[in-house]
């Protein structure tokens, strides 16, 4: 855990990483509020909030009785968010940092290349 951010925040995250890297998948149960809790060390209420959150953007629903489970469709709306998140918060700081260096598009492609073949 990061103590920076709020952990019901990183419990969420834990989360919808599993369920983008496939430890989740789709119909699956997640582990329980009390699961959480004992594992992290934490209170369950604190991360049933994280679970909340999930709820309420449509990742994670409510079997009564049975549990939370991944909804269908959650790895890829996840993905879908996720790639908004990385344009907003690396590619377009990147594009107007560039632009301040001079760095035209053909040589800002040339650089990432050269990293990604590294």
């Amino acid at each position: 855990m990061d103590d920076s951010r709020p952990i019901f925040v990183q419990i969420a995250e834990q989360i919808e990483n599993d369920i983008i890297g496939g430890q989740l998948p789709e119909e699956t149960q997640v582990p329980s509020t009390n699961e959480f809790g004992a594992f992290h060390r934490i209170n369950p209420a604190t991360a049933g909030k994280g679970v909340n959150l999930l709820v309420d953007e449509g990742i994670l629903y409510k079997r009564r009785g049975i549990g939370m489970f991944v909804a269908t469709g959650a790895r890829d709306r996840l993905v879908a968010k996720r790639r908004d998140q990385f344009q907003t918060d690396f590619i377009r700081p990147l594009i107007t940092e560039a632009a301040k260096l001079g760095i035209g598009e053909a040589a800002l492609l040339d650089m990432i290349r050269k990293e990604t073949d590294a």
